[in-house]
């Protein structure tokens, strides 16, 4: 039985990707970086830091040490969260919640992002009321596919991974549920959609609107 829902932010509640994909790609230039597609998608869902550290492994700068690059690259984000309004919810994401609220599920965050991205974005979406729990995996050894961040939060709430629902939109975040040994619904983006890791979701759906009581029942 389904005891508690957990979400992805970036790309699963909020529509963010074009944010860290800018702040990326102008900070990673300005060190000299060649950042490709393919290390743009790798990125996903892994925090700043890992990713920093990946890249100065790869393609070593001057200048700035990995930590401080991801420390700047959040505070971009944060920045341009703050002060755009172009900052939107997925589609659906309404709908999800209160199907969530009628079936009496406590609701939380579980995200890569740092603890300051995820605040600043869900207070300028006025959204935090709908969630009994919020966490980052700045606060784990290793953000996802690493389960940690969702094991996390279950602990929190002191129930099995296996009566948790968690919805993702990425490959490594699918990986990170399952690898949980969580029930999870991908709601993919179409380029990661035929994705090995996506496919190994319980459940994928184009969009959170598709989510109702009859898709919970589903999965026990």
């Amino acid at each position: 039985m389904i005891k508690i829902a957990i979400f992805d932010m970036d790309g699963t509640l909020i529509d963010s990707e074009h944010i860290w994909e800018r702040v990326v790609i102008r900070t990673y230039r300005g060190l000299g970086v060649n950042l490709t597609s393919a290390h743009r998608k790798t990125m996903i869902g892994r925090t700043p830091r890992e990713n920093a550290e990946r890249l100065f492994a790869e393609q070593p700068w001057t200048g700035p040490s990995p930590v401080a690059v991801g420390n700047d690259i959040v505070s971009n984000v944060v920045e341009e969260i703050q002060r755009t309004s172009a900052l939107t919810l997925m589609p659906g994401v309404d709908h999800a919640l209160q199907v969530c609220k009628k079936a009496k599920l406590p609701v939380a965050i579980a995200s890569s992002a740092p603890l300051s991205v995820i605040d600043a974005a869900v207070d300028a979406l006025r959204i935090r009321e709908h969630f009994s729990h919020i966490y980052s995996a700045e606060f784990e050894p290793y953000g996802k596919p690493h389960p940690g961040v969702f094991l996390a939060v279950a602990e929190h709430f002191e129930v099995r991974p296996e009566e948790c629902l968690v919805f993702e939109d990425s490959p490594s975040g699918v990986l990170a549920a399952k690898a949980a040994r969580m029930q999870c619904i991908a709601v993919p983006h179409a380029n990661a959609r035929d994705h090995s890791f996506v496919q190994t979701a319980d459940i994928t759906l184009n969009s959170l609107k598709e989510f109702d009581a009859e898709v919970l029942t589903s999965l026990g």
